[in-house]
């Protein structure tokens, strides 16, 4: 994956959730993709996804709870 197709999907992950739960989607994108953007510019991702830099920290705790849980559906 790159940087702007991590920033393509959450993007659509953000917008898609309900406005009390979009900083809940970044956790979930940092869950489900952990794998994939460990190693990228987490700012790149966020830039991308035209959303503020703060939500660099909601993505980390997504990235950190991956290895202790797991999607549902």
């Amino acid at each position: 994956m790159r940087i702007d197709q991590a920033s393509k999907i959450l993007g659509r992950m953000y917008r898609g959730a309900l406005p009390k739960e979009q900083a809940l989607s970044t956790h979930l994108f940092g869950i489900k993709y952990a794998d994939e953007i460990r190693d990228m510019s987490i700012k790149d991702i966020v830039v991308g996804a035209e959303l503020p830099e703060s939500y660099k920290t909601e993505i980390r705790k997504g990235i950190n709870l991956a290895k202790y849980v797991e999607v549902r559906r």
